[in-house]
């Protein structure tokens, strides 16, 4: 059965999705994806200074139609006699006709969520777009494709003279020939759409992210040569890690997806600019996919990947072994002087017994690890310390010792080097010695980045175990109506295991068996005893999202109450970004 809508639209119910997908839920294969067709007959080319007089539109799902929508408008302006010869549409044709502010939202409902499609896209999506803003409707900002740029890259000039609308209806032997009137026209760029997207399939090119970019822009030469030697066919559509390898299977970059077949295809489109992963291209013969339940699995997949093989055309994260971290050198007293920078996957040595020496960090530079060891040298060289050794350096009672001061500077108390610190910027400020007052202040945020960052990892590395569960909807699934509970076990801040709660599965067994399979971690003394920084700060990105709930917990998850996770808005200073007065 048909039904009949206000404003001509004409559908058959049954071929409407049972729910509306928001902009983030667009199926991402063309054989799922709803597009919408417009076309529009206006008064003149300037939104300002004309009106529409007709706006038609084919909604397809696939290559399929599914609707149609079509009505006059008036355009409250007058139709010049050129626009009647063209188009055939007269003052007497429109002058009952609603006007444009009562027939938007029921255009707009037919074009929500889905794909907007149009030959020269600019001029009617600009003319949809500038009478929503003159008649208060917000702009949906919808994908847009546009069938010339389309058909410039499938249809070359050698095979077609031009890329008109009409001149394309003619070459592709289309039912509907354009002829001016907003339907037709929009039923002709249906079908020129249609025989855009069976082209594109023979390359390839079956995925929405995939077409939009081959009308930005074709693939190269070498990507389609590279695009012939990797068997997508093999990839699956679903969330994970892929490592594209050499002929030798030399891993040359890795990376992470909620959807890896089409990531990875993304890559053999024109989209793709990046010099160095086209220069991989060159080099790939194969894509290894190593699919994940979760975001997190899949993100801490990566980095461990990255850290183990280091390929070449991967530019980041920094290897486990470079991170720069500011700790006391062993072999010598504690004391400012004594702080020594150094790269290291762990500032701790292998084999410490017991607590684990005093470190900072790790931080972004060396320069950065400079700047906190010069805050930490300016706070505590204002302390009348006493020296640790000797018969006559006997502390006296509650006298804090160098070793005392230091490690609680760096471990504990930020107060003691954020106070004297401040006190000089306003000093300094107070004196207009502003450029002095802003090396104090770099010195300052940089010493609270890097205490912020070890007092936090410190934290999660004392938890011999923690499990925790937060509700979201799958990972890779994001057109699903069902949340579900993703649950991640981790053993002194490294993640031993992680999955998805089955919608019909006992919460309890599950839980039970992802802990019971769950990798075995040993722990030890120092802020990364089991993972690297980076992995262990993707673990608490992932606790601290909100709706996350603690399950199980062998330890204490806390930072320091005068540690510098209080004073975070002061770690932007050095960014141009001042804390609220």
């Amino acid at each position: 059965m048909t039904a009949h809508y206000p404003g001509g639209v004409s559908a058959d119910p049954a071929s409407f999705p049972p729910q509306q997908l928001s902009l983030d839920e667009l199926p991402e294969a063309l054989s799922e994806t709803t597009f919408v067709v417009v076309d529009l007959e206006t008064t003149g080319s300037r939104p300002q200074e004309a009106g529409i007089t007709e706006i038609g539109a084919v909604k397809l799902r696939g290559a399929d139609d599914v609707a149609e929508f079509a009505t006059l408008v008036h355009p409250r302006h007058p139709i010049p006699p050129f626009i009647t010869l063209l188009t055939g549409i007269t003052e007497a044709m429109v002058s009952t006709a609603p006007p444009v502010e009562a027939v938007l939202p029921a255009f707009l409902e037919f074009a929500r969520d889905h794909v907007l499609v149009a030959h020269n896209a600019a001029f009617d999506v600009g003319f949809l777009k500038a009478v929503c803003a003159q008649h208060g409707f917000d702009w949906p900002s919808p994908p847009i494709l546009d069938t010339v740029s389309l058909a410039r890259q499938l249809f070359p000039r050698s095979e077609v003279r031009n890329h008109k609308l009409g001149t394309l209806a003619q070459h592709l032997g289309l039912e509907q020939q354009p002829r001016h009137r907003a339907l037709d026209d929009a039923r002709a760029t249906a079908g020129v759409l249609r025989a855009a997207m069976e082209r594109a399939q023979g390359q390839g090119v079956t995925t929405l992210p995939e077409l939009r970019s081959l009308s930005a822009s074709p693939a190269s030469a070498a990507q389609r040569r590279a695009r012939s030697r990797v068997d997508l066919d093999g990839i699956p559509a679903l969330p994970g890690v892929y490592v594209f390898e050499d002929a030798h299977g030399q891993a040359l970059y890795i990376g992470k997806s909620a959807n890896i077949r089409s990531r990875v295809a993304s890559y053999f489109t024109g989209s793709e600019k990046r010099r160095h992963i086209r220069q991989m291209l060159d080099l790939a013969h194969r894509v290894r996919p190593i699919v994940c339940p979760t975001a997190l699995e899949a993100e801490v997949r990566e980095l461990r990947l990255i850290a183990e093989h280091t390929p070449h055309y991967n530019r980041r994260p920094r290897k486990p072994g470079q991170f720069v971290w500011l700790r006391i050198a062993p072999e010598r007293e504690p004391s400012p002087s004594a702080l020594r920078i150094e790269r290291c996957a762990n500032p701790v040595p292998a084999g410490t017994a017991g607590p684990a020496p005093a470190c900072l960090g790790p931080f972004s530079s060396v320069r950065e690890a400079e700047l906190a060891r010069a805050a930490l040298r300016q706070a505590l060289g204002s302390v009348a310390l006493r020296p640790t050794s000797g018969p006559a350096s006997t502390p006296r009672p509650q006298e804090p010792t160098t070793a005392e001061l230091l490690e609680g500077a760096m471990h504990r108390d930020t107060e003691m080097v954020r106070t004297p610190l401040t006190r000089r910027i306003e000093s300094l400020a107070a004196q207009q010695r502003y450029e002095e007052a802003g090396q104090v202040r770099d010195r300052l945020s940089a010493y609270l980045r890097g205490a912020r960052r070890q007092q936090r990892l410190t934290a999660l590395a004392s938890c011999s175990h923690l499990v925790a569960a937060r509700r979201t909807r799958p990972y890779g699934e994001p057109t699903a109506e069902e949340h579900r509970w993703e649950l991640a076990v981790v053993r002194s801040g490294r993640l031993a295991a992680s999955g998805v709660l089955p919608p019909e599965a006992d919460p309890q067994a599950y839980l039970r068996a992802t802990v019971a399979t769950a990798e075995t971690v040993s722990g030890g003394p120092g802020p990364t005893p089991a993972a690297s920084a980076t992995e262990m700060e993707a673990v608490l990105a992932w606790l601290e999202q909100p709706g996350t709930r603690l399950v199980e917990l062998t330890g204490t998850w806390a930072c320091p109450i005068d540690g510098a996770e209080r004073y975070r808005d002061l770690t932007d200073w050095h960014r141009g970004e001042y804390p609220a007065q």
